[in-house]
């Protein structure tokens, strides 16, 4: 029984090991970006990290992967299970502390393909620490399935395709595209909450300070404030949450003029994705002005879509010489929609027709 418990966990831990962290080696540059708000403010305050993201990332999933690989063979059993038991703990408290203190909403434990709250994020690691102390209990019954040399070779390969897989996407795109700006996707209708959708209950938190210290009351507790309380701030915490929609903060404006709805209801858009222009790739920005010529010969409307200040969008357009409109829209969203800084969406009425990373800007088909 002891043997076929063990080698039940064996399975389940290997294959789900290799699953999250395939999907995450998919897209590194999503799971750094998670790795960034673990390390910003107001989570942990090590800004320290938050320039080596990416690098722990790619180490992180594909420490993932070899591990569910190695756990499977039975390569270095013990070092093996050790490994996976100090990486669970690891986990568990990232998620312990993003549920309990309610800060990072998603972990990101398997990508944009299945989002997981905070808690059953933190479930989910429980059940895989309990099935990791079986295997850690019961090390006797793993036995290494080849000879060593073929074991060396299995762990060298998994190492050297993960690193391959990891270098393409991040310098071309994700092999599989899970968020919700994939080509195909009509942006107006993802934006869109049904009427028969469930609505958020929310319960507006009033801040008042009393006696020097900020104390939170809530609307019924308004009719009882003590004296001389002083109105601070208004914050909304949401009891129930209700529908959101798959896409939720794309919103364009110019000057402060918002210019989403004619966006998208444009035919032919060529739209420049650069979340950071101060950190967009210079090769990337150098041709943009050439893409710009072909483009609107042929009729489209061209525009970046950057989160960039004002000042900093000025200063790259004079720079590069660009002539046409920067619309500002959140950074975030536009992380979203793209990873690479910047990267070319192609729209027709709103819909994605054509995603491009800066380093295959010749396959953008106009």
């Amino acid at each position: 029984m002891k043997s076929f418990i063990t080698q039940f966990s064996r399975l389940f831990v290997g294959i789900l090991f290799i699953i999250s962290g395939l999907i995450k080696l998919n897209d590194p540059l999503g799971f750094s970006y998670k790795l960034d708000e673990y390390f910003s403010e107001p989570v942990f305050n090590m800004p320290f990290f938050v320039q080596f993201t990416l690098a722990i990332a790619l180490f992180l999933v594909i420490l993932e992967v070899v591990l569910g690989v190695m756990l499977l063979i039975g390569y270095k059993t013990k070092w093996t299970i050790w490994s996976l038991l100090l990486l669970v703990v690891l986990f568990s408290f990232l998620t312990f502390y993003s549920a309990y203190f309610d800060v990072v909403k998603d972990c990101g434990c398997f990508g944009d393909a299945l989002h997981l709250t905070p808690w059953q994020s933190f479930s989910k690691d429980l059940i895989l620490l309990f099935f990791i102390l079986i295997l850690f209990y019961n090390q006797k019954y793993i036995k290494p399935l080849f000879s060593k040399n073929i074991q060396n070779l299995l762990v060298l390969t998994s190492i050297a395709l993960s690193a391959i897989m990891g270098y393409w996407v991040i310098n071309h795109l994700p092999l599989k595209d899970f968020r919700p700006y994939q080509v195909g996707t009509n942006i107006r209708k993802s934006m869109e909450i049904p009427d028969s959708a469930p609505k958020s209950v929310i319960e507006m938190i009033f801040i008042y300070k009393v006696n020097g210290v900020d104390k939170e009351f809530t609307e019924k507790d308004l009719m009882n404030l003590p004296a001389g309380a002083e109105f601070v701030d208004r914050k909304d915490k949401i009891i129930v949450q209700g529908y959101v929609p798959p896409i939720h903060d794309f919103k364009l404006t110019l000057d402060g003029e918002d210019q989403t709805e004619s966006v998208l209801s444009k035919e032919k858009s060529l739209l420049i994705v650069a979340y950071d222009l101060e950190k967009a790739n210079v090769s990337g920005l150098q041709k943009i002005n050439e893409l710009h010529k072909k483009a609107t010969a042929k009729g489209y409307y061209v525009a970046i879509l950057t989160g960039s200040t004002t000042d900093v969008i000025s200063n790259v357009k004079k720079q590069y010489n660009f002539n046409f409109n920067c619309l500002f829209c959140d950074a975030t969203a536009l992380k979203t929609v793209e990873r690479a800084n910047p990267s070319f969406v192609v729209l027709n009425y709103g819909t994605v027709t054509q995603k491009v990373h800066y380093n295959d800007i010749e396959d953008l088909k106009l």
